[in-house]
């Protein structure tokens, strides 16, 4: 794809992109035990295009399952408690890893965690694509990261502003 006048220039490139997850899948079947069906439980909506991306970059069996939940509500700051409009199945005995877009205040991903660690699941991982660790106001560990990036707005792949952008193929700061 041909990015148009209106389209924020690559911060990564799509092939970039595609090397990371690759490199993220690998690494992530090195530390599940063998044998063992990956299951993945992505944050939605941001998290859809990397996790697809995922599961196809994987050798062995994936399960798939959705979350969708919010510490913000209607507004710009995190309340500190989730909000589900999507809850994931029970996890209990699998090894599980949440995939998302971003870790940002690290606050929806740290509720999640614990939402799924308290089903008793063989081993729990988070996978991130970009990490913002410059915005967290709250521990929350992310075994796999993508890129780590400071504190910029940044779309495509699946990220968005709203509601635009998520088409590229490359993840781009907008000004």
């Amino acid at each position: 794809m041909v990015a148009n006048d209106t389209s924020p220039a690559p911060l990564f490139s799509a092939e970039r992109i595609r090397r990371r997850v690759r490199e993220i899948a690998a690494a992530i079947e090195q530390d599940a035990p063998a044998e063992t069906t990956i299951h993945l439980v992505g944050a939605l909506t941001g998290g859809f295009v990397f996790m697809a991306d995922l599961v196809r970059a994987f050798s062995r069996p994936v399960t798939v399952d959705f979350a969708r939940c919010t510490s913000y509500g209607s507004g710009t700051t995190s309340s500190g408690e989730l909000t589900w409009s999507l809850e994931p199945r029970d996890v209990h005995g699998k090894y599980v890893v949440v995939v998302d877009d971003i870790v940002d205040s690290g606050r929806t991903l740290s509720g999640l965690r614990a939402h799924l660690e308290r089903q008793g699941p063989l081993r729990l991982r988070a996978a991130c694509l970009l990490d913002k660790p410059a915005r967290r106001s709250c521990e929350v560990a992310v075994e796999f990261i993508g890129f780590t990036i400071e504190a910029v707005f940044v779309v495509g792949y699946g990220l968005d502003h709203a509601e635009q952008y998520r088409h590229l193929p490359y993840i781009a700061r907008l000004p």
